[in-house]
C-alpha cells in the first residue's frame, strides 16, 4: 500500500511529450492507472492456482478444492471497486499524497453506518465516539489543505475537489465492503481467488470503458491535451518517450499484487492493534517522503488531524479496552473486536491499497 501511493505520485510528477507532437505535460491518466491496479489484482488469481497446483494431494490446505459458487457474485463489489478506485486516482492528481492517505480514514464512518443499516450490527459507544473523532479529524485535515500554501500544480479549487472526491470514494468503498460481507464471505471463497476474480471483472470492464472515455469531454478534470476523460493513446506515447513512467506503473501493478498476497498471508495473524500501527506508519512514511521530495508543503494542522484520526481509529477498533483493563486491574477483555470482518477482519477491502 505504501509503494502504491508513492508510485502513483511518482508517475504523476513525470512530464513527457504525448502523441502528435503535443507539448510536454504531466502524466495524468487516472483511469489507465486504475486498469493497472486491476491487473495487479488479477495476478492474484494466477498465484491462487499456482498454490493450488503446488498443494495438490494435501487435503488440509486452504487452497484445496472449495465449494462451488457463482463468480457473478463478485460483479457488484468489483463495480464498486472500479468506481471507487478510479475516483481516488482522479483525486490523487488534485491533492497531496498525505491528505489522500489521511482522508481515506473516512471509510470508518460510512462502513459503520452501513453495517448498522444493512447488516443489522449494533455499534458500541466507543465505536460511535470513534466515528465522531474521525469526522473531527477529517475536518482538521481539510482545514489544513485550505490554509496550506498551494503549489503550481494544485490550485485551491483542485485541492477542495480532490478532498471531496476522496470522501465520495470512501462511501463507495464502504458499500463494497458491506456487499462482500453480505454476499461473498458466506461462500468461503479463498481471499486470493476473490481478489483475482474482482480484479478480472475490473480489468475487463474498465479496459473496455477506455474507448468511450477517449471521446467524452472532461473540461477542467482532463489532464491530457485531447481534453477528454481519458486518453490512453497519449499515455502510451508518454510512456514511450519517458521509460521511467513505465517503471512507476510497473511498481504500481507489482505493489498491488504483493499487497494483496502478503496481506492475505499474514493478516489472520495480526491483531487490530498491529494493523492500526502499520497503517499509521504507512501514513507517516508517505507524508515524510512527500515532504522530502517537495511534493507538498508542511502544515502543523495536519499533525493534529492525523492524531485525531488515529484516536478515532483506535476507539472504533476497541484498542482502548486493554488500557482500561490495566487501569482497573480487571481480567483481559474479550477479543471479539480483533476479528470483526468490517475494518478489522481477516481481509480488508480489495482496493485498500494506499
Amino acid at each position: 500500500g505504501l509503494t502504491f501511493s508513492l508510485c502513483c505520485r511518482w508517475a504523476d510528477n513525470f512530464v513527457a511529450q504525448g502523441c502528435g507532437g503535443s507539448k510536454e505535460h504531466s502524466f495524468q491518466h487516472p483511469f489507465l492507472q486504475a486498469v493497472g491496479m486491476f491487473l495487479g489484482e488479477f495476478s492474484c488469481l494466477a498465484v491462487f492456482y499456482l498454490l493450488r497446483c503446488r498443494a495438490a494431494g494435501q487435503p488440509d490446505t486452504s487452497v484445496g478444492p472449495q465449494q462451488p459458487f457463482n463468480p457473478l457474485l463478485f460483479l457488484p463489489p468489483a463495480l464498486c471497486d472500479m468506481t471507487g478506485t478510479s475516483i481516488m486516482y482522479v483525486a490523487l492528481n488534485m491533492t497531496s499524497a498525505s491528505s489522500f492517505q489521511m482522508l481515506r480514514g473516512a471509510v470508518i464512518i460510512f462502513t459503520g453506518l452501513f453495517s448498522v443499516a444493512f447488516l443489522g450490527r449494533r455499534l458500541a459507544l466507543s465505536q460511535w465516539l470513534g466515528i465522531l473523532a474521525t469526522i473531527a479529524g477529517l475536518v482538521v485535515v481539510g482545514l489544513a489543505d485550505l490554509l496550506s500554501k498551494n503549489d503550481d500544480q494544485h490550485k485551491l479549487s483542485e485541492v477542495i475537489t480532490g478532498d471531496l472526491l476522496i470522501i465520495m470514494a470512501q462511501i463507495i468503498v464502504s458499500i463494497q465492503m458491506v456487499l462482500e460481507e453480505k454476499f461473498v464471505y458466506k461462500h468461503n471463497v479463498h481471499p486470493l481467488r476473490a481478489v483475482g476474480i474482482e480484479g478480472l471483472f475490473g480489468f475487463v470492464i474498465l479496459s473496455l470503458l477506455l474507448v468511450p472515455m477517449y471521446y467524452i469531454p472532461a473540461g477542467s478534470f482532463s489532464g491530457n491535451p485531447h481534453g477528454t476523460l481519458e486518453d490512453a493513446l497519449d499515455a502510451f506515447c508518454q510512456v514511450g518517450r519517458q521509460p521511467l513512467i513505465a517503471l512507476a506503473l510497473l511498481g504500481n501493478i507489482s505493489s498491488i499484487a504483493f499487497f494483496n498476497f502478503a496481506g492475505i498471508s499474514v493478516t489472520k495473524e495480526l491483531s487490530a492493534t498491529t494493523r492500526m500501527v502499520l497503517d499509521s506508519l504507512r501514513t507517516v512514511v508517505i507524508w515524510a517522503v512527500s515532504l522530502a521530495l517537495g511534493w507538498e508543503a508542511f502544515h502543523p494542522l495536519q499533525i493534529l488531524g492525523f492524531l485525531i484520526l488515529l484516536m478515532g481509529t483506535a476507539l472504533y477498533n476497541g484498542l482502548h479496552r486493554p488500557l482500561l483493563t490495566r487501569l482497573s486491574r480487571g481480567r483481559p477483555p474479550a477479543e471479539e473486536g480483533e476479528h470483526e470482518r468490517l475494518l478489522g477482519g481477516s481481509r480488508t477491502a480489495i482496493n485498500d491499497t494506499s
